[in-house]
């Protein structure tokens, strides 16, 4: 278990461990879900379309299926979560 401490701004540092755990870094978004039992669950978020727009552009690349696309997601977030 990890404990963090709320600041009078209402911040909280997410420990180094579970910021590995989760492997989460600097600038990256984190969604977070309050239960009906009053708990919270931090989870990642993806990144949207317009924030890596044109970054992957390779002339030269075959174009791929939205098929393999979707593949190729749900393999990382698999293993992001393993």
């Amino acid at each position: 278990m990890a404990l963090a401490t709320l600041t009078s701004k209402g911040q909280v540092t997410i420990p180094k461990q579970i910021r590995e755990l989760l492997k989460l870094h600097t600038g990256d978004k984190i969604e977070i879900i309050v239960t009906e039992k009053r708990e919270a669950i931090i989870r990642p978020i993806s990144k949207k379309v317009d924030e890596i727009f044109c970054k992957l552009h390779n002339p030269d690349r075959k174009a791929v299926t939205l098929e393999a696309i979707d593949g190729a997601i749900r393999n990382r977030m698999q293993d992001k979560f393993k």
